[in-house]
Formats: structure tokens, sequence, C-alpha cells
């Protein structure tokens, strides 16, 4: 999955010692002379000021080893099959994962934490906040002692040339949060002020807070623009070591890493080294883990969970296979419906494009009944929308009800569910009649308009596993008129199309963070992100209803009031369907070997193995591999 960037609304501590946590804050009476530690979203924060680390880590967790594993997500221009580029913050290409752990971020950054709270971050370049009466500007004192890996100061010069720069060329996560940033200002060496126009929500702060700080030196030698496999300069806990162009890429721990001993970090980033290897097809990424060459992977296809842990390291007991429980955030796995193609752009032609995946079929024959059917853009949360819609919630539709689809006014859309025959006639027929009534009408094998075209449809995917779950959809589109095939195209070719939104059909996974915010909403179904290259608004939504209730999200003053605002337009989107929500499972499916130590249980809102995991010397001994 590709997760969107950070955090949401403010309250706040204290941050020096002699002021204590302050009780029951809220963002509007949070006093503009008290430098704060952190920020939360509608409420106190869990650590105090002087916190030695966060509960979920081993504070004594060994340092040593490599971490050799198959990264379950990634961010911004990232893929886990090959790369081209070294710099993930750039709107095209393709990066390696994990390169934002070679990076500071002013707060905690997008990976690690705080893992144990929904919405909260705290100082990491930053040792304290300011904020201004008006909740426009921000403040915040860097600390002396940051460097970059050269050895040289990081200062607040280096912070304002980076702002600035992912608002003009940054990768859209990146760039779209800082749309109403107005000016980023280096007061002095140590001291960042960030000003925004009154007009972004009053949560953009903790976005923007979690990204990655750059080297003005480096890039006033060097361009940002993604062009070869030259790392950049970086301040993290890692660095990029040894690379094979496409094939492989490890990151080395930094032993005189300027942050090691903040409590945000300690008891993390534990390996010495962390490996990813690339491959392109994901059944010869298994065989490499049951060799033991990945050490680490979370199983995404049901079929090799259900049959293919059978190797000889499980029967020896080498590698263990376990279930983790989900992170409690909204997730998102859907197909989207590219509606800059005009033949897309009526809601009859999507609904029956949805009626002909027989899920049912798919989950009994293909899934080992190890998903459930995704109804929702919000999963798994109390953001998702159910019955009919609350008073409060139909204070915010009622004003846009001659804009949106009835539909949203009724029971919150569900996708039916199917005779589990593999061709369930009854949906079949109310698909074609809906093909019929948008001017699609049978004209020998396949259905046509009136100019005489043919309904074409082609999913594009990079993965042979996913062609296989999609191939009955396909066939009983088929068996209804509709010219439906499938493309596999390589990492590279999938990442460049998906970046310039030539596809018909493609999917998505994502998860937001606990406390979805405006900017989040933004990159996936505002009209400001339909033609933003790189952008996740894969479908194009671009309407002016949907926009006004991003805004409401953004103007969400407490938690409540946040949940109506998503539910709201999480009736508008099922009811658009520009996304046709597929499947998505409770936990996560991981097996690794046996030689690592972690702290269980696992925190509620993440769970970077990578990062909180440490090499356990005698586990790995007793297995062979010490």
């Amino acid at each position: 999955m590709r997760p969107i960037p950070r955090r949401s609304f403010l309250a706040g501590a204290a941050s020096a010692a002699a002021v204590p946590l302050l009780p029951s804050i809220a963002f509007a009476a949070t006093p503009t002379s008290t430098k704060l530690h952190g920020l939360s979203a509608f409420g106190d924060l869990k650590y105090p000021a002087d916190f030695l680390h966060f509960d979920y880590v081993n504070p004594d967790a060994p340092k040593g080893g490599t971490f050799n594993f198959s990264p379950p997500n990634w961010f911004f221009n990232q893929s886990t099959l090959t790369f081209n580029t070294l710099n993930s913050f750039v709107p095209r290409g393709d990066a390696p994962p994990r390169m934002e752990i070679c990076f500071d971020s002013l707060m905690t950054g997008i990976l690690t934490g705080p893992l144990d709270e929904p919405d909260a971050v705290y100082g990491l370049l930053a040792e304290t906040v300011t904020l201004s009466d008006d909740r426009n500007t921000f403040e915040f004192a860097l600390r002396p002692e940051a460097k970059f890996h050269d050895g040289t100061p990081l200062t607040a010069e280096d912070c304002a040339f980076t702002f600035k720069l992912f608002k003009k060329e940054g990768h859209p996560n990146l760039l779209l949060p800082l749309s109403e940033m107005t000016d980023a200002v280096a007061v002095d060496a140590r001291t960042l002020r960030l000003v925004f126009s009154g007009k972004q929500s009053a949560r953009t702060v903790l976005n923007v807070v979690s990204f990655p700080i750059l080297s003005k030196a480096y890039f006033d030698a060097n361009p940002f623009d993604g062009r070869g496999l030259k790392p950049l300069l970086g301040s993290g806990p890692y660095k990029v070591g040894r690379v094979v162009a496409g094939q492989a890429i490890e990151y080395e721990r930094v032993a005189d890493y300027w942050g090691r001993d903040l409590p945000v970090n300690r008891g993390l980033y534990n390996f010495d080294r962390i490996r990813i290897e690339f491959y392109g097809a994901r059944q010869a990424a298994f065989e490499a883990f049951k060799k033991g060459n990945i050490f680490y992977r979370q199983e995404h296809t049901a079929r090799v969970w259900a049959t293919e842990y059978n190797f000889p390291a499980m029967a020896a007991g080498k590698v263990i296979k376990r279930e983790f429980p989900a992170e409690k955030r909204p997730s998102m796995q859907a197909i989207a419906v590219n509606q800059r193609r005009e033949r897309f752009r009526d809601r009859r032609v999507r609904q029956a494009i949805a009626l002909c995946f027989d899920f049912e079929w798919t989950k009994r024959n293909l899934f080992y009944d190890a998903y459930e059917r995704s109804q929702s853009s919000f999963e798994k949360s109390d953001y998702k929308a159910e019955g009919m819609p609350s008073p409060a919630e139909l204070e915010l539709l009622e004003p846009l009800r001659d804009k949106i689809p009835p539909e949203a006014f009724g029971e919150a859309v569900i996708q039916p569910v199917s005779d589990g025959s593999g061709r369930d006639r009854k949906l079949l027929s109310a698909a074609s009649k809906l093909l019929a009534e948008a001017g699609w009408k049978r004209d020998g094998p396949l259905v046509a308009n009136g100019k005489g075209e043919s309904l074409a449809v082609e999913f594009l995917v990079e993965d042979d596993s996913l062609a296989r779950v999609l191939t009955s959809w396909m066939e009983n589109m088929r068996a209804i008129g509709i010219d439906a095939t499938i493309r596999m195209v390589d990492s590279a070719q999938y990442q460049a199309r998906q970046a310039d939104f030539d596809f018909d059909l493609v999917m998505m996974a994502l998860s937001f963070t606990a406390t979805p915010t405006r900017d989040d909403m933004e990159s996936l179904f505002h009209s400001r992100s339909a033609n933003l290259p790189g952008a996740r608004n894969l479908p194009g939504t671009a309407d002016p209803a949907i926009d006004e209730l991003i805004d409401a999200v953004g103007r969400a003053a407490d938690r409540e009031s946040l949940v109506t605002a998503v539910r709201a337009l999480d009736r508008v989107l099922r009811a658009r369907l520009d996304w046709i929500p597929n499947w998505f499972s409770a936990n996560h499916r991981a097996a690794f070997w046996d030689m690592f130590g972690f702290k269980e249980p696992k925190p509620d809102y993440g769970f970077p193995v990578e990062a909180m995991w440490w090499f356990d010397k005698d586990k790995a001994a007793a297995i062979g591999k010490g």
C-alpha cells in the first residue's frame, strides 16, 4: 500500500521542564506564549515533555544485524518492484521504499510515531513550536546539535528551502498540503517560521511537520529532478549504502547519528543494515524468502498463505507464520475508473462495471475466505458511513442536494451480494440494462454507442497474481458485451502510466492516518488534484460538492464533527462510484525467520517492524543464521 503522510489538528503540552503538561487543552485555547514539545488533535498528548521513550519500543534493544525484508507499504513515488532514482520526493520515477529513513523532519515522521496515539506528533528537529494568535504562523526552535551526514549543521535555512522547494516541485503528497503556505522564513539559524494564508485546514501543520528536510547546499549543487542514482544528503538514522541499480539497496545505520538519544528515537532503528531486494514477480520474492535470502514478508496472496507455507524451513521451526492485528486506521482498496475518458463519465457505466465483479465467487475460489468485501473508502473505521444519514450528516448534505447523487440521502450504498456462481445472471442482467440506458446497446458480440464505438475497458496491472484475480471480472464484462482486457506492464511503465493517468481501470490500496485530514482528502478526491501528475486522484474526481465536503473535513473542530464530515463525504463517494471498492483483510499475515526480538503487543497505529524490531543473536544462532 501507499499510505498518505501524517497527522491532524492542534492541542498541546508545555515543553519547558518547569511547565507541566497542559490538561484538556483545546487548539483555540492554546497560549501563544507556550513553547510546545508536541501537537495533538482534539485532546491531550500522551507523553509529557520529559518522557524517555515511546511505550511500544524496547529502549534497551541491542543494535546490530541485517534486516532483509519485502516492504508491505511505501510512500510518495516509491515502488517495490524496481527503482531508477534515489529521489523519493519528486512526482516521477521509481524510488526504493524507506528512503525517508535517511531524513529527519521537524517533528516525528511518517514511519515511526507516535504509533500508540491516533493523532499526535512530537519534536524531532524542532525542540519546540510556538503558535501565533491567529494560528496561521508557527515558529519552530531547532535543536542546535542537528546535522547532516557530512557533518554540516542542519539549519532553519535548510528547512525554509525544503518547504519552498516542495511547494513548487515536490511530489503531490508534499505539494498539496503546502498550497496555502505563504512563506517559510529562517528567522535565524535555529528559528524557522512557517506562515499560512488562513485558508488552510487547522490541522495542515501536523501534516507538514513530518516532511523530510533536505540540504540547501546539496541542491544548490545538484538538480532536484530525480535523475540518476546519486544518494541525496540526509540527516536521519540511516544513509544509503550499497546500491545495485533496480535490484537491491542497503541502508546503513549512522553510528554517530545526531538524534540517536532523543526520546522519539530511543529503542528504534536497531538494525545495522536494512536491505531491500526487488523482484519483478511476487513468486520470485516468495522463493527468496523460502531460501532465507529475505527474512520478513507480509503475505498479500491468500492462495500462497493457505497452501504454500509448507517448505522445509517452516517444518523445522525456523520460520514463524502468524497474524498481527491490523492498525486502527481507515483503509481503502478500490478500482479507480478513469473519468478523464468520456466513456466512463456516466455513473451507469461505472455501476455496470461494478456489477460484473462477483466477490462471493472470488472469495471462495481464489481468496480461501481470507478477505471481506470492502464497501467504503474508510473501511475498518468509525469514518465509514452506515445506514441512513444522521441529522448532523444531513446538515452537510442538504445544501448539496441538487449537486450530488440522490443515493447519498438513503442507506449508505453497498455493493450487491452475488449468488456466488461466478456469473450471477440477475446482476449481469442489471448491468446490461444500465449500459443500455447509458446508450451502450448490443451490436453483435459487443455493446456500442451511437457512434458505433465499442465500450473498451482495460485493467492495468503490474502483478500476475492480481491479473489472475481480475480475470473472472473481465470475463463477466465480456459476457455482457464490454470489450474488457487485462494489460500487465512492468513496474516502471505502470508507475509512469499511473502518474500520467494513462489507464482505464487501475487498483489502489492505502491507509489513512487515524485522524484523516483535508490534505489527505485533497490528494485523492479534490478538484485541485484531478489533473496534477502523480496525484492519487486516479479517477479524476472534480466535483464542487466533493470539494465542499472536503472543506468540512478541514473545518472540523472536534472528533465528533470530523467523523460526521468524513461519513458525509463517504456517502457521496460511494454514491458516485468513482472508485469501485473490492476487498480487505482484518489482519497482517506475516512470516519471518525466527531471529528477531520485538515487543508485544504491537502498537495500534503502525507496524514498522524494520524500525521497532531488533536482531537476536541467540535466536539467529539456533537456526543457523548467526
